[in-house]
């Protein structure tokens, strides 16, 4: 078949091209390349079966073109990133949302299946742990930005529920849980990374806030596995899902384990979220999936535990800035 995925020189993005590419698919990508990077597309860019298309959702007339040529669609393209959401509000909310709607009016136009990326954001200061598909949301402020990223996704998804109840789409919806691998940059706030070069680099690991909220970490290589999973998946039509790894860890916790990983002699120092973040942020004790459903619908579980996780993020790492992989690693 021939797949169009929009974002898919980001990070996500780039590995589901990748590994359609891999089924031997055709893949067209769409990035407008403001989070997404033209290096993530190296390893695949020559392939004759894969086509990079420089634009933007925002233009209804170039994802209408594309949708009507393709068999499905994967949409990802999205402002990404609590420091890029943060300093661009504006134009993140713009793109979340008005671009989510235009893919969902081109795939129903032409009525082409759509598995639409959501966020755990969406669960915003959720109680109830795990988090599951069905349960209550609770948001801040809407005068804290850092809340407009989560409003956005909501909205995106109670479009496409709309779109799948009124006009029968073919849409399925997932929701990412703090997905990592190689490729993933620090650019915009990423946690795991920025830490792996601190480490590296001897630098103090910098953990924000007092350090005890807990995160899931999930591997990008579960997360593409189980997107597929769902996409070739009858019964998922109009379905939201939770995706990731259920393995939970502090934040202090995962400074301590790159830096153990890294064999690193960087300091961990505690920094107030004020001092990087500005006060428009408030953060979240907690996040952890619950996976229950989407085992129910097709038998997803991770693979990929923490450690190995670190493992492959620290070797990529080494390899772009040049540097030896750490010797506990170096022959696992």
């Amino acid at each position: 078949m021939r797949f169009l995925v929009t974002g898919g020189a980001g990070f996500i993005g780039s590995h589901r091209c990748e590994a359609l590419l891999s089924k031997g698919h055709e893949v067209w990508a769409l990035d407008d390349l403001s989070t997404g990077r033209v290096e993530n597309l190296r390893t695949f860019e020559r392939n004759a079966r894969f086509r990079f298309l420089e634009g933007t959702v925002l233009d209804a007339s170039t994802v209408n073109g594309l949708v009507a040529q393709t068999n499905r669609v994967f949409h990802l393209a999205a402002a990404v990133g609590v420091k890029y959401v943060l300093e661009n509000p504006l134009r993140s909310l713009i793109t979340n949302i008005r671009g989510t709607e235009v893919v969902l009016e081109a795939c129903a136009a032409h009525q082409r299946r759509v598995l639409l990326f959501s966020s755990s954001e969406v669960y915003g200061k959720g109680i109830t742990v795990p988090f599951s598909e069905g349960d209550d949301r609770v948001m801040g402020p809407t005068h804290k930005l850092r809340w407009s990223y989560a409003c956005g996704k909501a909205v995106d998804e109670c479009v496409a529920q709309a779109y799948w109840e009124q006009q029968q789409l073919p849409v399925t919806i997932v929701r990412c849980f703090n997905t990592c691998g190689p490729r993933k940059t620090g650019a915009y706030g990423m946690v795991i990374p920025n830490r792996v070069r601190r480490a590296l680099r001897n630098e103090p690991i910098l953990v924000y806030g007092d350090g005890q909220q807990s995160r899931c970490f999930s591997a990008v290589s579960d997360v593409v596995r189980g997107t597929l999973m769902l996409a070739d998946s009858d019964t998922a039509r109009g379905e939201i899902f939770n995706i990731g790894t259920d393995e939970e860890v502090t934040v202090m916790q995962l400074a301590q384990r790159v830096k153990a990983r890294c064999e690193s002699q960087s300091a961990i120092e505690t920094v107030p979220y004020e001092q990087i973040y500005g006060r428009s942020f408030e953060d979240m004790r907690c996040r952890v999936p619950d996976l229950t459903k989407i085992h129910r619908f097709v038998g997803y579980r991770p693979t990929v535990d923490l450690d190995d996780l670190l493992d492959s993020i620290i070797r990529d790492t080494c390899e772009r800035m040049g540097r030896p992989v750490p010797m506990g690693l170096s022959g696992s």
